[in-house]
Protein backbone atom coordinates (compact mmCIF):
# COMPACT_ATOMS: atom_id res chain seq x y z
CA UNK A 1 0.00 0.00 0.00
CA UNK A 2 1.52 3.30 -1.11
CA UNK A 3 0.84 6.00 1.49
CA UNK A 4 0.84 9.78 1.12
CA UNK A 5 0.82 11.92 4.25
CA UNK A 6 -0.69 15.28 5.16
CA UNK A 7 1.22 16.91 7.99
CA UNK A 8 4.90 16.84 8.91
CA UNK A 9 4.83 16.88 12.72
CA UNK A 10 6.23 14.33 15.15
CA UNK A 11 3.04 12.24 15.01
CA UNK A 12 3.57 11.64 11.28
CA UNK A 13 7.09 10.45 11.97
CA UNK A 14 5.95 8.09 14.75
CA UNK A 15 3.07 6.62 12.76
CA UNK A 16 4.92 6.12 9.51
CA UNK A 17 7.91 4.57 11.29
CA UNK A 18 5.61 1.84 12.59
CA UNK A 19 3.40 1.43 9.52
CA UNK A 20 6.52 0.85 7.44
CA UNK A 21 7.38 -2.17 9.58
CA UNK A 22 4.80 -3.92 7.41
CA UNK A 23 6.58 -4.77 4.18
CA UNK A 24 3.39 -4.21 2.17
CA UNK A 25 3.53 -0.49 2.95
CA UNK A 26 5.54 2.15 1.12
CA UNK A 27 5.91 5.84 1.99
CA UNK A 28 5.15 7.40 -1.39
CA UNK A 29 4.55 11.14 -0.93
CA UNK A 30 4.36 14.03 1.53
CA UNK A 31 2.14 17.08 1.37
CA UNK A 32 3.18 20.27 3.13
CA UNK A 33 2.35 23.88 2.42
CA UNK A 34 6.10 24.59 2.32
CA UNK A 35 8.58 22.28 0.62
CA UNK A 36 11.26 22.85 3.24
CA UNK A 37 9.09 21.69 6.16
CA UNK A 38 8.75 18.25 4.51
CA UNK A 39 12.42 17.91 3.63
CA UNK A 40 13.65 16.27 6.84
CA UNK A 41 10.85 13.69 6.82
CA UNK A 42 11.41 12.97 3.13
CA UNK A 43 15.13 12.43 3.67
CA UNK A 44 14.59 10.18 6.69
CA UNK A 45 12.18 7.87 4.85
CA UNK A 46 13.64 8.28 1.33
CA UNK A 47 10.46 9.81 -0.05
CA UNK A 48 10.93 11.22 -3.55
CA UNK A 49 7.66 13.13 -3.91
CA UNK A 50 6.95 16.30 -1.96
CA UNK A 51 3.78 18.19 -2.87
CA UNK A 52 2.90 21.76 -1.87
CA UNK A 53 -0.49 21.46 -3.60
CA UNK A 54 -2.81 18.94 -1.93
CA UNK A 55 -5.00 18.56 -5.00
CA UNK A 56 -1.96 17.59 -7.03
CA UNK A 57 -1.00 14.88 -4.54
CA UNK A 58 -4.54 13.51 -4.57
CA UNK A 59 -4.33 13.23 -8.37
CA UNK A 60 -1.31 10.93 -8.05
CA UNK A 61 -2.58 7.52 -9.17
CA UNK A 62 0.33 5.74 -7.51
CA UNK A 63 -0.95 6.67 -4.04
CA UNK A 64 -3.42 4.20 -2.50
CA UNK A 65 -3.93 5.69 0.93
CA UNK A 66 -3.74 9.11 2.62
CA UNK A 67 -2.75 9.53 6.26
CA UNK A 68 -4.26 12.77 7.60
CA UNK A 69 -2.27 14.36 10.42
CA UNK A 70 -3.23 17.97 9.89
CA UNK A 71 -4.70 20.13 12.73
CA UNK A 72 -7.93 18.70 14.17
CA UNK A 73 -10.19 21.23 12.45
CA UNK A 74 -8.88 20.19 9.02
CA UNK A 75 -9.40 16.44 9.42
CA UNK A 76 -12.88 16.57 7.92
CA UNK A 77 -11.91 18.61 4.87
CA UNK A 78 -8.78 16.60 4.10
CA UNK A 79 -10.41 13.19 4.61
CA UNK A 80 -13.36 14.20 2.43
CA UNK A 81 -11.10 15.42 -0.38
CA UNK A 82 -9.05 12.23 -0.24
CA UNK A 83 -12.08 9.93 -0.49
CA UNK A 84 -13.51 11.98 -3.34
CA UNK A 85 -10.18 11.33 -5.05
CA UNK A 86 -10.78 7.60 -4.48
CA UNK A 87 -8.11 7.17 -1.81
CA UNK A 88 -8.32 5.08 1.34
CA UNK A 89 -7.91 7.32 4.38
CA UNK A 90 -6.41 7.05 7.86
CA UNK A 91 -7.37 10.05 9.99
CA UNK A 92 -5.37 10.91 13.09
CA UNK A 93 -7.41 11.21 16.28
CA UNK A 94 -9.67 12.98 17.06
CA UNK A 95 -11.59 11.83 14.01
CA UNK A 96 -13.46 15.10 13.39
CA UNK A 97 -14.60 18.26 15.17
CA UNK A 98 -18.18 17.11 15.73
CA UNK A 99 -20.84 14.48 14.99
CA UNK A 100 -22.09 16.22 11.86
CA UNK A 101 -18.68 15.97 10.21
CA UNK A 102 -18.24 12.39 11.39
CA UNK A 103 -21.56 11.26 9.94
CA UNK A 104 -20.83 12.91 6.61
CA UNK A 105 -17.44 11.17 6.32
CA UNK A 106 -18.95 7.78 7.18
CA UNK A 107 -21.69 8.25 4.58
CA UNK A 108 -19.07 9.19 1.98
CA UNK A 109 -16.99 6.14 2.94
CA UNK A 110 -19.94 3.88 2.23
CA UNK A 111 -20.78 5.68 -1.02
CA UNK A 112 -17.26 5.59 -2.45
CA UNK A 113 -16.36 2.16 -0.97
CA UNK A 114 -13.04 3.64 0.10
CA UNK A 115 -11.68 2.47 3.44
CA UNK A 116 -11.73 5.05 6.22
CA UNK A 117 -10.15 4.64 9.66
CA UNK A 118 -9.58 6.68 12.78
CA UNK A 119 -5.97 6.24 13.81
CA UNK A 120 -6.81 5.40 17.40
CA UNK A 121 -4.37 3.09 19.12
CA UNK A 122 -6.42 1.99 22.12
CA UNK A 123 -9.02 -0.36 20.70
CA UNK A 124 -6.63 -2.42 18.56
CA UNK A 125 -4.11 -3.25 21.29
CA UNK A 126 -3.95 -6.99 22.16
CA UNK A 127 -3.96 -6.27 25.91
CA UNK A 128 -7.05 -4.07 25.53
CA UNK A 129 -8.86 -6.84 23.64
CA UNK A 130 -7.85 -9.25 26.41
CA UNK A 131 -9.24 -6.87 29.04
CA UNK A 132 -12.51 -6.79 27.11
CA UNK A 133 -12.66 -10.60 27.12
CA UNK A 134 -11.83 -10.82 30.84
CA UNK A 135 -14.53 -8.40 31.97
CA UNK A 136 -16.79 -11.39 32.53
CA UNK A 137 -14.51 -12.50 35.40
CA UNK A 138 -15.25 -9.38 37.48
CA UNK A 139 -18.82 -8.58 36.42
CA UNK A 140 -20.93 -6.73 37.18
CA UNK A 141 -18.76 -3.62 36.83
CA UNK A 142 -19.70 -0.69 39.07
CA UNK A 143 -16.93 1.92 38.75
CA UNK A 144 -14.37 2.78 36.05
CA UNK A 145 -11.57 5.32 36.40
CA UNK A 146 -9.22 6.52 33.67
CA UNK A 147 -6.53 9.17 34.07
CA UNK A 148 -4.37 10.41 31.21
CA UNK A 149 -2.43 13.51 32.22
CA UNK A 150 0.47 14.88 30.19
CA UNK A 151 1.84 18.39 30.57
CA UNK A 152 1.83 19.81 27.06
CA UNK A 153 5.10 21.13 25.68
CA UNK A 154 3.01 23.91 24.13
CA UNK A 155 1.19 24.93 27.32
CA UNK A 156 3.85 27.41 28.43
CA UNK A 157 3.60 29.20 25.10
CA UNK A 158 -0.19 29.31 25.56
CA UNK A 159 0.22 30.86 29.02
CA UNK A 160 2.54 33.48 27.52
CA UNK A 161 -0.15 34.58 25.10
CA UNK A 162 0.59 32.34 22.15
CA UNK A 163 -2.09 30.43 20.26
CA UNK A 164 -0.83 26.89 19.60
CA UNK A 165 -3.29 24.86 17.52
CA UNK A 166 -3.93 22.42 20.37
CA UNK A 167 -5.17 25.26 22.60
CA UNK A 168 -7.56 27.08 20.28
CA UNK A 169 -11.25 26.61 19.40
CA UNK A 170 -10.34 27.60 15.83
CA UNK A 171 -8.39 24.37 15.42
CA UNK A 172 -10.73 22.18 17.54
CA UNK A 173 -8.12 21.75 20.26
CA UNK A 174 -8.20 21.14 24.00
CA UNK A 175 -7.66 18.35 26.49
CA UNK A 176 -10.88 16.53 25.64
CA UNK A 177 -9.95 16.18 21.98
CA UNK A 178 -6.24 15.56 22.41
CA UNK A 179 -5.99 13.48 25.60
CA UNK A 180 -9.34 12.41 27.05
CA UNK A 181 -10.37 11.02 23.65
CA UNK A 182 -8.12 8.02 24.40
CA UNK A 183 -9.99 7.38 27.66
CA UNK A 184 -13.28 7.65 25.80
CA UNK A 185 -12.22 5.05 23.25
CA UNK A 186 -11.17 2.80 26.13
CA UNK A 187 -14.53 3.10 27.92
CA UNK A 188 -16.91 3.23 24.95
CA UNK A 189 -15.12 0.29 23.34
CA UNK A 190 -15.81 -1.79 26.46
CA UNK A 191 -19.26 -0.57 27.49
CA UNK A 192 -20.85 1.29 24.59
CA UNK A 193 -22.75 4.58 24.82
CA UNK A 194 -23.43 6.05 28.26
CA UNK A 195 -26.86 7.23 29.33
CA UNK A 196 -25.62 10.69 30.28
CA UNK A 197 -22.44 12.78 30.07
CA UNK A 198 -21.11 15.67 32.15
CA UNK A 199 -17.81 17.49 31.69
CA UNK A 200 -16.23 19.71 34.36
CA UNK A 201 -13.31 21.47 32.70
CA UNK A 202 -10.62 24.04 33.45
CA UNK A 203 -11.21 26.51 30.62
CA UNK A 204 -8.94 29.31 29.47
CA UNK A 205 -9.77 31.48 26.44
CA UNK A 206 -12.60 29.19 25.43
CA UNK A 207 -10.59 25.96 25.45
CA UNK A 208 -10.29 23.18 28.02
CA UNK A 209 -6.77 22.68 29.33
CA UNK A 210 -7.87 19.82 31.60
CA UNK A 211 -11.06 18.30 32.89
CA UNK A 212 -13.01 15.45 34.45
CA UNK A 213 -15.54 13.69 32.25
CA UNK A 214 -18.32 11.76 34.01
CA UNK A 215 -20.21 9.06 32.14
CA UNK A 216 -23.26 7.41 33.66
CA UNK A 217 -24.43 3.93 32.67
CA UNK A 218 -27.12 1.77 34.19
CA UNK A 219 -25.68 0.71 37.57
CA UNK A 220 -22.17 1.93 36.64
CA UNK A 221 -20.33 5.26 36.85
CA UNK A 222 -17.20 6.28 34.95
CA UNK A 223 -14.66 9.05 35.53
CA UNK A 224 -12.24 10.07 32.78
CA UNK A 225 -9.54 12.61 33.63
CA UNK A 226 -7.65 14.26 30.79
CA UNK A 227 -5.03 16.95 31.39
CA UNK A 228 -2.62 19.02 29.34
CA UNK A 229 -1.83 21.55 32.09
CA UNK A 230 -0.63 19.21 34.85
CA UNK A 231 0.88 15.78 35.46
CA UNK A 232 -0.36 12.77 37.39
CA UNK A 233 -0.41 8.99 37.57
CA UNK A 234 -1.71 7.52 34.32
CA UNK A 235 -3.88 4.44 34.76
CA UNK A 236 -7.23 2.78 34.13
CA UNK A 237 -9.09 0.75 36.74
CA UNK A 238 -12.26 -1.27 36.20
CA UNK A 239 -13.94 -2.24 39.46
CA UNK A 240 -16.49 -5.03 39.60
CA UNK A 241 -18.28 -7.01 42.28
CA UNK A 242 -16.04 -10.06 41.68
CA UNK A 243 -12.73 -8.22 41.31
CA UNK A 244 -10.95 -5.45 39.45
CA UNK A 245 -8.70 -4.94 36.45
CA UNK A 246 -5.83 -2.45 36.74
CA UNK A 247 -4.19 -1.08 33.59
CA UNK A 248 -0.84 0.53 34.20
CA UNK A 249 -0.02 3.66 32.20
CA UNK A 250 -1.98 5.55 29.57
CA UNK A 251 -5.18 4.19 28.04
CA UNK A 252 -3.75 4.63 24.55
CA UNK A 253 -1.20 1.88 25.16
CA UNK A 254 -2.71 -0.71 27.56
CA UNK A 255 0.87 -1.89 28.07
CA UNK A 256 0.28 -3.94 31.20
CA UNK A 257 -2.96 -5.15 32.76
CA UNK A 258 -3.55 -7.21 35.89
CA UNK A 259 -6.80 -8.95 36.85
CA UNK A 260 -7.36 -9.16 40.62
CA UNK A 261 -10.21 -11.44 41.70
CA UNK A 262 -12.03 -11.14 45.02
CA UNK A 263 -11.07 -14.71 45.94
CA UNK A 264 -7.39 -13.74 45.91
CA UNK A 265 -6.49 -14.98 42.42
CA UNK A 266 -4.41 -12.70 40.21
CA UNK A 267 -3.24 -12.97 36.62
CA UNK A 268 -1.44 -10.73 34.17
CA UNK A 269 -2.39 -9.82 30.60
CA UNK A 270 0.81 -9.32 28.63
CA UNK A 271 0.16 -9.99 24.95
CA UNK A 272 1.87 -6.95 23.41
CA UNK A 273 5.30 -7.77 22.07
CA UNK A 274 5.66 -4.49 20.18
CA UNK A 275 6.24 -1.21 22.03
CA UNK A 276 4.73 0.97 19.33
CA UNK A 277 1.28 2.40 19.94
CA UNK A 278 0.56 2.55 16.20
CA UNK A 279 1.81 -0.86 15.17
CA UNK A 280 -1.28 -2.91 16.00
CA UNK A 281 -3.93 -0.66 14.45
CA UNK A 282 -1.69 -0.38 11.41
CA UNK A 283 -1.78 -4.15 11.01
CA UNK A 284 -5.52 -4.35 11.56
CA UNK A 285 -6.25 -1.70 8.96
CA UNK A 286 -3.90 -3.24 6.42
CA UNK A 287 -5.66 -6.59 6.88
CA UNK A 288 -9.10 -5.05 6.31
CA UNK A 289 -7.94 -3.36 3.12
CA UNK A 290 -6.20 -6.46 1.76
CA UNK A 291 -9.22 -8.66 2.50
CA UNK A 292 -11.70 -5.99 1.30
CA UNK A 293 -13.41 -6.34 4.68
CA UNK A 294 -15.69 -3.31 4.53
CA UNK A 295 -17.99 -4.58 7.28
CA UNK A 296 -15.19 -4.55 9.87
CA UNK A 297 -14.27 -1.06 8.69
CA UNK A 298 -17.87 0.13 9.11
CA UNK A 299 -18.02 -1.44 12.57
CA UNK A 300 -14.99 0.53 13.70
CA UNK A 301 -16.46 3.71 12.18
CA UNK A 302 -19.62 3.21 14.24
CA UNK A 303 -17.40 3.01 17.31
CA UNK A 304 -15.71 6.29 16.30
CA UNK A 305 -19.15 7.86 15.82
CA UNK A 306 -20.20 6.81 19.33
CA UNK A 307 -17.08 8.43 20.77
CA UNK A 308 -17.77 11.61 18.79
CA UNK A 309 -21.32 11.70 20.14
CA UNK A 310 -19.95 11.59 23.69
CA UNK A 311 -17.48 14.36 22.81
CA UNK A 312 -20.29 16.56 21.49
CA UNK A 313 -22.30 15.99 24.67
CA UNK A 314 -19.23 16.79 26.78
CA UNK A 315 -18.53 19.99 24.85
CA UNK A 316 -22.13 21.11 25.27
CA UNK A 317 -21.98 20.35 28.99
CA UNK A 318 -18.86 22.49 29.45
CA UNK A 319 -19.92 25.27 27.07
CA UNK A 320 -17.09 24.58 24.60
CA UNK A 321 -17.80 25.69 21.04
CA UNK A 322 -15.33 25.21 18.17
CA UNK A 323 -15.28 27.36 15.07
CA UNK A 324 -16.24 24.20 13.17
CA UNK A 325 -19.43 23.94 15.25
CA UNK A 326 -20.74 27.38 14.29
Amino acid sequence: MKIGTIGTGSITDWVMGQLLEYEQNEYAAIYSRKHETAQALAEKYHVDKIYTDLDEMLKDDEIDCIYVASPNSLHFEHAKKAMLANKNVIVEKPFCSNVKECEELIALCRKTTCFLFEAITTVYNPNYLAVKEKLKDIMPVRIVECNMSQYSRKYDAFLEGGKPNVFTPAFSGGALMDINVYNLHFVVGLFGMPQSVHYEANIKEGIDTSGVLSLNYENMVVSCVGSKDNIGVNFCQIQGEKGYIYVEGVSSMTKKAVVHLRNGEEYHLDLQKHDGAHYYYGGAMLKMIEEKDHESCYKMLEHSLQVMKVIDMAKKSAGIVFDADR
